[in-house]
């Protein structure tokens, strides 16, 4: 009975070197996230510098390809020549005007990526940004056979301190890309695919959720999707995501991803709450 007191202190030094190991390990997590996005800043910096001189350089070969390409077809056309061959050397001729106008725009997505990123930022409700997507979207998610959906908006406003624009493009990215994963992976239970955007506001945080019913995406390859030029479209440039995802952290957030394959995804901006 006399040893008996001595279990509560023994009892107090094991609950205080767990609350101790469990609080170092979250700051290790939290200084190894650190240096990951002050390596992820540098690196973009670098990238910024170089690619204002790297765009100017390629912007101006590109207008002049274009416009020489559009007076050699207007040439082709006044030409003496008959229909057939005529009509091939213009086919030629628009095939090198597209690609070049593809080129633009993967240097306009390139330069988004890299280049600098301008913020005005201004008090907004998430709520009206995803009205607004929604009617943006609407039509062409009918087109493609997709049902567009808005989760029933929290009663009360959702502010965020944002860059209106921005925000929606990085959610326009989000479901544009989901859009295109549906479209090419019918739903094993035969039903019609949906896009949902749903919208929380909790802890801090505000929340705008893009949920689909595509194919999803494997553990293993959800830190890969984020990163430049990696795609499973045809024709696209791969930096649809990793735009995004800058444009979150510019804000001082970040993308969440939970997917399940053959169920979904959802991915989540999160930015913090304004005041």
């Amino acid at each position: 009975m006399l040893d008996q007191p001595m279990i509560v202190p023994a009892a107090l030094a094991f609950t205080a070197g767990a609350a101790l190991a469990s609080v170092t390990a979250w700051w290790l997590r939290r200084a190894r996230l650190a240096e990951r996005r002050a390596a992820e800043a540098q690196q973009l910096a670098e990238l910024s510098t170089m690619s204002s001189g790297l765009a100017h350089e390629i912007k101006n070969p590109l207008s002049t390809v274009v416009l020489n390409a559009q007076l050699l077809r207007e040439d082709i056309l006044d030409a003496p020549l008959e229909s057939d061959q005529s009509a091939g050397m213009v086919r030629r001729v628009d095939a090198l005007v597209r690609e070049t106008d593809r080129l633009r725009d993967i240097l306009a997505d390139f330069l988004q990526y890299a280049g600098r990123m301008k913020v005005d930022r201004e008090r907004i409700d998430l709520r009206e940004v995803g009205v607004d997507l929604v009617d943006f979207l609407h039509a062409q998610a009918a087109q493609s056979g997709i049902r567009l959906l808005l989760s029933p908006p929290p009663e009360r406003a959702v502010a965020v301190d944002a860059d209106r624009g921005l925000l929606k493009q990085a959610a326009l990215n989000l479901m544009l890309n989901a859009m295109q994963a549906m479209g090419g992976a019918p739903r094993t239970d035969g039903g019609q695919h949906e896009l949902m955007l749903r919208i929380e506001d909790g802890s801090g945080r505000a929340r705008l959720h893009v949920i689909d019913t595509g194919p999803g995406i494997p553990a293993d390859r959800i830190d890969g999707i984020f990163l430049p030029y990696v795609t499973t479209k045809t024709g696209g440039t791969g930096l649809g995501l990793p735009v995004a995802r800058r444009i979150a952290r510019e804000h001082g957030g970040d993308i969440r991803v939970h997917s399940e394959p053959g169920r979904g995804s959802d991915f989540t901006i999160e930015l913090p709450s304004a005041g």
